[in-house]
């Protein structure tokens, strides 16, 4: 069974993720190195997959008529953007939080660069 390893590029579908496959070829005339890549439809069921995640994907039998591969592994998932959203209002609290402790003691708040 062949295996790759890609980055998910698209994950709007249920249950079916595209994953991107880079490889790299050398050109038969000039022996120069390029980059080639590719397109393969995914199967996801089991995996909470986003776009940006690499993983590992193996060849099984047809599921659709473009889908053949099946995710086996998350080797690195992304950060999700609702993490992210999260940090930044806790930060933001952690400041506005701050601004009132300075302003109940009468101190100047700090300039924050």
């Amino acid at each position: 069974m062949r295996t790759k390893i890609g980055i998910v590029t698209s994950a709007k579908m249920q249950k079916t993720v595209v994953v991107t496959v880079h490889r790299s070829v050398m050109h038969e005339t000039y022996d120069k190195r390029f980059r080639v890549s590719k397109k393969f439809m995914a199967d996801s069921t089991g995996f909470d997959l986003g776009v940006g995640d690499e993983v590992v994907i193996t060849e099984c039998r047809p599921l659709s008529k473009n889908k053949c591969f099946r995710v086996t592994e998350l080797k690195k998932a992304a950060p999700r953007l609702t993490a992210m959203k999260t940090e930044e209002i806790e930060l933001q609290t952690k400041r506005d939080h701050r601004d009132a402790l300075a302003e109940k003691i009468k101190k100047p708040v700090p300039a924050q660069s």
